[in-house]
């Protein structure tokens, strides 16, 4: 669909694939570099802020729970410090350190064998709360929204933003089933697309300025 191509294009799909990491290939540390990056974006804090912190990680070539580990608490600090990150530093770092021990411990570091263990999307969901304290609803959902259709037990719920925008599309005619709705596209960008429009314009009302206001059934009721 022409809106469907419009949208992932002029906002953006994946926040994976703008990080250059490549979760189709299944590696494990492109798995590991999407898992640090969205422990990053699940805090209360800027995606700008989050961004430029994970590129710090990957300038260090921290890129696996081993390297997090060996590099310790000041090290840790000193890169969340210089991504802008000072908000959180001390307590992230120490969640880093705990979480990657636990992963390198139980799955010896693979996320791959995390979800290969867990019975069904909950457990999947459970066993990476379980990492460590301060791994809620929000960090796992960015975690595996991006998965669904790569991980066969990856399949968190929808966000209200992305059903707030894919309504006011047309793409899905109610809440009701919207999931399965967008699942049906066949495109991995489209709910991270959607994420996208419904945080920064559908949300916030700002359809004079949104990308997709022309072609919008919304805009024109």
């Amino acid at each position: 669909m022409k809106i469907i191509e419009k949208l992932i294009k002029d906002i953006g799909g994946g926040y994976s694939q703008d990080l250059g990491i490549d979760l189709e290939s299944l590696d494990p540390t492109h798995l590991f570099k999407w898992f640090l990056a969205s422990l990053l974006f699940g805090a209360r804090i800027s995606e700008g802020i989050a961004i430029r912190t994970f590129q710090e990680f990957q300038r260090e070539g921290l890129d696996s729970a081993q390297k997090i580990l060996k590099r310790g608490w000041d090290g840790l600090v000193e890169v969340l410090d210089r991504g802008g990150y000072v908000r959180y530093d001390f307590k992230t770092a120490t969640k880093l350190l705990e979480v990657c021990g636990n992963l390198l411990g139980r799955y010896g570091g693979d996320l791959n064998l995390l979800h290969q263990r867990s019975k069904d999307a909950r457990d999947l969901e459970g066993r990476l709360k379980q990492l460590g304290k301060g791994i809620g609803e929000v960090t796992v959902n960015i975690f595996l929204r991006e998965l669904r259709g790569i991980w066969e037990r990856a399949n968190p719920p929808l966000q209200e933003f992305s059903l707030q925008a894919a309504l006011n599309l047309g793409l899905v005619s109610s809440p009701q089933g919207a999931l399965d709705q967008l699942k049906a596209y066949g495109d991995r960008q489209l709910e991270p697309a959607l994420l996208r429009l419904g945080k920064n314009f559908c949300h916030k009302g700002r359809c004079n300025q949104c990308p997709m206001g022309v072609i919008c059934p919304k805009r024109g009721q």
